[in-house]
C-alpha cells in the first residue's frame, strides 16, 4: 500500500523567500522578501478516488433529478411556449368528467423499487439507524460500499437476517413513491388518484422486504397478515366497497402468492376462507407482470450481468472488476444477490413448453426490424391481437444460453454436447488467497467450469439444472419456496403447499367469478430473451462466464446485438411472460381459472418523450417509466372509480401475443 502514502514534494522557486524590487517614500529603490507561500496539500490516491466517486455520483443524481422533474419544475407558460399546450393529466381530465373516489386502491411494489431501512447493524453502520440503505440517495453505497453490501445481504443458509443485522421495509406511501430523488415509481399515479379525491385512507402501499422469499415475509414480518388486515379495514371503512389491487413487476407474483395464502387454512395460510377474494377484491390490475418469469433473471444469477452491465463492461474493461478501484464489484454483487431468495421467483416457468426448445420458440418469427418506435401521435391498437410483424429469419429464442454465436444459430443436430451434471467439482480456478469476496464459483474448479461450457446450450428446461450446479446454496433454499413447472393435476394435494402459490401454471385462481384480472404492459422496446456467452480468461477470483458482447447478428436490424437476442416487450419482461396467462392460460374457464374470472390484455405501445421537458415521457412503455403513462393511469382511475374491463373497451393489443399463445401446446 506504499502508493497511498503522501509523498514529499520538492520545493519550487515560489516556496522560498525572494527579493522584490520597489521604491520607498523617498524614491529610493529597496528590496523586501517575498512572502513564503504554503506548500500545497498533496492528496493521496484514496482521497482522489473518494472525491472523484463522490463528484460523479453527485453530478449523476443532479442530472437525473433535473431530467425527471423538468416538466414539473418548469413554469407552465415556459413549457407551453416550447412544446405547445399541455395535455391535462389523467386525474384532472377524469375529474372534469365527474369521476370521484369509489373503490379503495392497494399498491404492491416490485423487486428493488421499495425502500429498505436499517434497524440494527454492525459497527460500520454507526449512525444509520432508520436511514435508508436502499432507495433514496444511495449515499452509503459509495461512502462505505462493503458495509452496505454486508447489511443488504441475507444469511446464505437461512435466507433470513444475518446475526446482528435487521433491515426492514419502509412503510407508508413513501416506501415506493420515488426510488431515488427525481426518479418516480408510484408518485405520478398517486398524484393523479388524489386529483379525483383519493387520500391516504383510501390508498395503501403494501410494502414488504422484496429480498425475502414470499412466505418468509410472513414468517419474519407478518407482512401477508398485515395486507389481509389492511384490505379488510379499507373495505369495512369504505362502505363495503371492494379494493382494486395494483401490483407492479415482482409484486404481481407476490400478490398471486397472497391470494392463495389468504384462502389457505392456518398455520400455513391466512385462514380467510375460499370466498375471501370474492368478498374483498374488485379487480387486480397487474403492471409489467413477469407471470412466467424473465430470462434476464437467469443472466443475473449466472454471471451477475444483463445487457446494460455487459455493454458497460465492454466499453470500459476492468471498471467493474478489480482493475481500477481494487474492489471486486461484480463478485460482491453476486454474493449479495444470491442471498435474495425472491430472485428465484423470476426464473422462467413452464420449461420448454412455454419458452421453446432447441429449434423452436413461440416468438421465433419475430421481425426485429418491424417494431419501430412510434412517435407521439396516437396509434390505433389491433383489438384482434393479430400483429403486423413481417416474416424474417427464425431466431432460436428457446436457447436461453448458448456458448458461442455459432451454437446459437446452427441446427441442434449439429451441436455436440457433454452433460455437465456428472462433472466433478474441485481444483480451484486459480489462487484465491487474495480474493476480497468468496463466490460459489471458487468451489467449481476448472473442470466444473469447462463442463458448463461444453454443454453448449441451455433451454428453459435445463436452466434449473444449470443453476443448481453453479449456485447450489441459493437453489437449495429456493426449491423450498418456489416452483417452475406445469401442474398435471391441480387437484393433487401437493399443490396446497406455498411453494406453488406464485406459479400461475401450478395453482388455481380464486373462486371469485365477479373479480377481474388485467395484465397491463409496454410493448415496442427490445427486451432481453436469450444470450450468447463465452468463457473468460482465468484470473484471481474471477467470474468465469460473461456475455459475449462481440456476438452480433450481422445487420442493423438483427435481433442479436452485443451478445443479447431481443424480442418484443417492455425492456425487462418479454410479451410472452406478461401476456400469455390473460391471453390464453386464464382466458375463459380453464383448469387454472375454474370460476371464469374475466381477464383483459391492455398493451401500451412505447413512445419516447418528444423532448427533454417530458422527462421519461407520458407514453412510455418501459418497465418502470410506464407508471407515468397517461393511458395506463387513466385505465386504472376509471376502474377504481367503478368501470369494468368492458367499459374500457376490452383487450387493447399491439403485439402478436394471441398468435404466439396459440403456438403453445398447454392443456387447459
Amino acid at each position: 500500500m506504499s502508493f497511498l502514502r503522501r509523498r514529499k514534494v520538492p520545493k519550487t522557486q515560489n516556496s522560498e523567500p525572494q527579493e522584490i524590487e520597489g521604491e520607498n517614500e523617498h524614491g529610493d529603490k529597496k528590496t523586501k522578501p517575498r512572502p513564503k507561500l504554503k506548500e500545497p496539500k498533496r492528496w493521496s490516491c484514496v482521497d482522489s478516488c473518494c472525491w472523484s466517486i463522490g463528484c460523479i455520483c453527485s453530478i449523476w443524481w443532479f442530472l437525473l433529478f433535473l431530467y425527471n422533474t423538468m416538466p414539473a419544475s418548469f413554469p407552465q407558460y415556459v413549457t407551453e411556449a416550447i412544446t405547445g399546450p399541455l395535455t391535462d393529466p389523467p386525474g384532472l381530465k377524469l375529474r372534469k368528467e365527474g369521476l370521484t373516489v369509489k373503490h379503495p386502491v392497494v399498491f404492491v411494489p416490485g423487486i428493488v423499487t421499495g425502500g429498505l431501512e436499517l434497524w440494527e447493524g454492525q459497527q460500520c453502520a454507526e449512525g444509520l439507524f432508520r436511514k435508508r440503505l436502499w432507495g433514496g440517495t444511495f449515499g452509503e453505497l459509495y461512502r462505505r460500499p462493503l458495509c452496505w453490501v454486508e447489511h443488504l445481504s441475507l444469511d446464505n443458509e437461512t435466507g433470513l437476517d444475518p446475526s446482528g443485522i435487521r433491515v426492514r421495509p419502509v412503510s407508508g406511501l413513501v416506501a415506493a413513491d420515488y426510488f431515488a430523488p427525481g426518479y418516480f415509481v408510484w408518485a405520478v399515479l398517486i398524484a393523479n388518484l388524489a386529483r379525483i379525491g383519493y387520500e391516504e385512507k383510501t390508498m395503501y402501499m403494501a410494502a414488504y422486504d422484496w429480498r425475502l422469499s414470499f412466505q418468509n415475509t410472513e414468517v419474519r414480518d407478518q407482512t401477508l397478515s398485515r395486507i389481509k388486515s389492511n384490505i379488510e379495514l379499507m373495505v369495512a371503512t369504505n362502505g363495503g366497497r371492494k379494493v382494486v389491487v395494483i401490483p407492479h413487476s415482482m409484486g404481481v407474483l407476490y400478490f398471486l402468492h397472497f391470494m392463495k395464502w389468504v384462502e389457505a387454512p392456518a398455520p400455513m395460510g391466512g385462514g380467510g376462507g375460499l370466498d375471501w377474494c370474492a368478498r374483498h377484491i374488485k379487480a387486480v390490475m397487474n403492471i409489467g407482470a413477469p407471470f412466467l418469469g424473465v430470462p434476464k433473471a437467469v443472466a443475473g444469477l449466472f454471471s451477475i450481468e444483463a445487457k446494460d452491465i455487459a455493454i458497460a463492461r465492454a466499453f470500459a474493461p476492468g471498471v467493474l472488476d478489480k482493475d481500477v478501484f481494487s474492489l471486486q464489484t461484480l463478485q460482491h454483487m453476486m454474493r449479495m444477490t444470491r442471498t435474495w431468495d425472491s430472485t428465484m421467483s423470476m426464473i422462467p416457468k413452464g420449461g420448454d413448453t412455454i419458452w421453446g426448445g432447441l429449434d423452436w420458440s413461440p416468438e421465433g418469427d419475430f421481425d426485429c426490424c418491424a417494431r419501430k418506435l412510434k412517435n407521439n401521435d396516437a396509434q390505433t391498437a389491433d383489438q384482434s391481437g393479430k400483429g403486423s410483424l413481417g416474416s424474417t429469419k427464425r431466431v432460436n429464442y428457446g436457447r436461453i444460453i448458448s456458448f458461442g454465436k455459432e451454437v446459437a444459430d446452427i441446427h441442434s443436430s449439429k451441436i455436440e454436447r457433454v452433460d455437465f451434471r456428472g462433472a466433478i467439482k474441485g481444483d480451484n480456478l486459480i489462487n484465491t488467497t487474495k480474493c476480497d469476496v468468496w463466490t460459489e464459483y471458487h468451489e467449481m474448479g476448472i473442470e466444473g467450469v469447462k463442463a458448463v461450457a461444453d454443454y453448449k446450450v441451455y433451454t428453459a428446461g435445463s436452466i434449473l439444472n444449470l443453476l443448481n450446479f453453479v449456485a447450489p446454496k441459493l437453489m437449495a433454499r429456493g426449491d423450498a419456496h418456489f416452483s417452475h413447472g406445469i401442474a398435471e393435476n391441480l387437484d393433487d394435494p401437493k399443490y396446497e403447499h406455498y411453494k406453488y402459490w406464485s406459479n400461475p401454471l401450478e395453482t388455481k385462481l380464486p373462486n371469485a367469478p365477479d373479480m377481474e384480472i388485467y395484465t397491463m404492459y409496454g410493448v415496442g422496446i427490445p427486451t432481453e430473451r436469450a444470450y450468447v456467452y463465452k468463457l473468460t480468461p482465468a484470473a484471481e477470483c474471477y467470474i468465469p462466464f460473461q456475455i459475449d458482447t462481440s456476438a452480433e447478428g450481422g445487420s442493423e436490424d438483427s435481433c442479436l446485438k452485443g451478445g443479447v437476442f431481443s424480442v418484443d416487450g417492455d425492456e425487462t419482461v418479454p410479451v410472452l411472460s406478461a401476456g400469455f396467462m390473460c391471453a390464453k392460460g386464464w382466458r375463459g374457464t380453464t383448469r387454472f381459472n375454474p370460476s371464469g374470472i374475466r381477464t383483459y390484455v391492455r398493451e401500451y405501445d412505447h413512445a419516447p418523450p418528444a423532448n427533454f421537458l417530458e422527462g421519461r415521457g407520458t407514453q412510455s412503455g418501459a418497465h418502470v417509466a410506464i407508471m407515468g403513462n397517461f393511458a395506463l393511469i387513466e385505465d386504472i382511475i376509471r376502474v377504481a372509480a367503478g368501470a369494468t374491463g368492458e367499459d374500457l373497451g376490452g383487450d387493447r393489443v399491439y403485439s402478436d401475443i394471441f398468435k404466439w399463445s396459440e403456438k403453445i401446446n398447454l392443456q387447459l
